[in-house]
């Protein structure tokens, strides 16, 4: 069964129609990529996904149930992890601190939540220095392996993630992969946006999203 499903999807701005029709599923322990040109609604979709916005049609169902009747800040805040292209961490904070606070907002229950903070980030590859740096000293590739702990730190069915990689060199965008990867196998469903042909060559399954073309009058 599908944990997440999209079931005729429709989404304008105003007058602009940017999705139309959409029907795509996804499942716990696979990763999946979501390609297409820029303006093709990659971004719109993920905002759909996580609960941000609302379609103008269709259903999203998660594990069965319309998001549009659950609570949209429980929904985000315990089955979603997002993790964003520009990270969107606190930068006056450790990396560590980051983790703690997402765990604070989400009402997650840990007993040691400072050590949940260091094992996630370690599961990352971070080590426990890193992990005690505010997320200014450190790198982008580290900053984004913070962003994945932190999405992680509520142990939500479902990471999505924008552009994950774009701003990274290959190397860490081979890391990074690795990663996403690893969750997917462990469980997770992975649901990444990305234009890189790289990041949709290592994806299980791959949706091409095409914009609508104007009605003719």
């Amino acid at each position: 069964m599908s944990v997440l499903s999209l079931q005729n999807i429709s989404f304008s701005y105003g007058k602009t129609l940017v999705l139309q029709n959409i029907s795509y599923e996804f499942e716990k322990g696979k990763m999946y990529c979501i390609i297409g040109r820029s303006g093709a609604g990659k971004t719109t979709l993920l905002s759909l996904l996580s609960g941000l916005a609302a379609a103008d049609s269709g259903e999203i169902l998660y594990n069965g149930k319309s998001i549009a009747k659950m609570d949209k800040y429980t929904f985000r805040s315990r089955y979603i992890g997002v993790v964003f292209q520009s990270f969107n961490l606190l930068t006056k904070y450790t990396a560590a601190e980051n983790v703690i606070l997402s765990m604070d907002v989400a009402g997650y229950k840990a007993k040691n939540k400072k050590q949940r903070a260091l094992d996630l980030l370690y599961s990352v590859g971070l080590d426990e220095d890193e992990a005690q740096r505010r997320v200014l000293k450190l790198s982008g590739g580290q900053q984004q392996r913070v962003a994945i702990a932190r999405a992680l730190s509520y142990d939500p069915d479902i990471i999505l993630a924008d552009e994950p990689t774009g701003n990274l060199d290959t190397e860490t965008q081979r890391e990074i992969m690795g990663i996403f990867r690893r969750l997917a196998d462990e469980g997770k469903c992975v649901i990444l946006v990305s234009h890189s042909p790289e990041v949709a060559s290592m994806c299980d399954e791959r949706y091409q999203l095409v914009r609508p073309q104007p009605t003719k009058k």
